[in-house]
């Protein structure tokens, strides 16, 4: 499955993993892969602030958005980026849809699950805004901090 990948700004595809992926049910049933690094996929009715004191174990957690309507893994990368301090990968999975692929980075997600997915629909929705009115999880500069250091430099 191609997964479109952002760093540092600059977009990837390619199809490799992290690690070995596993579910949040095997987790507490006690399953370990042995390399160590490995992917935890979530449901997106989980509470990931449960997950507070074992998130920094996980390489990449996988976000589910079972229906292109159903936003809550929106939340879930959004509380693992703000509230958990969460550094690894999070990868969208599921219906990712070019026009939604620029909320979901700016919620917090770094990855995106898009199969066979119109790849340069995905780039023209990614580069769709230069500049943003509301902070994000994203951190990208939003346009009242742009003008603050435009009025500084004067």
């Amino acid at each position: 499955m191609a997964t479109l990948r952002i760093i540092d700004g600059d977009i990837f595809i390619d199809d490799r993993s992290i690690g070995p992926e596993i579910t949040i049910a095997e987790w507490r049933e006690g399953v370990r892969p042995e390399a160590g690094r490995f992917e935890l996929s979530v449901p997106n009715t989980e509470d990931v602030e449960a997950l507070s004191e074992v998130i920094g174990r996980f390489n990449a957690v996988i976000l589910e958005f079972p229906t292109f309507q159903d936003g809550r893994a929106y939340s879930q990368a959004r509380i693992l980026r703000e509230r958990l301090g969460y550094k690894g990968e999070i990868r969208a999975r599921g219906a990712v849809l070019c026009d939604q692929a620029l909320f979901m980075v700016r919620s917090g997600f770094d990855a995106l699950d898009i199969g066979g997915g119109d790849v340069e629909g995905f780039r023209r929705s990614l580069a769709a805004y230069s500049a943003f009115y509301q902070p994000a999880a994203d951190a990208a500069p939003v346009v009242r901090d742009l003008r603050a250091a435009k009025r500084a430099a004067a």
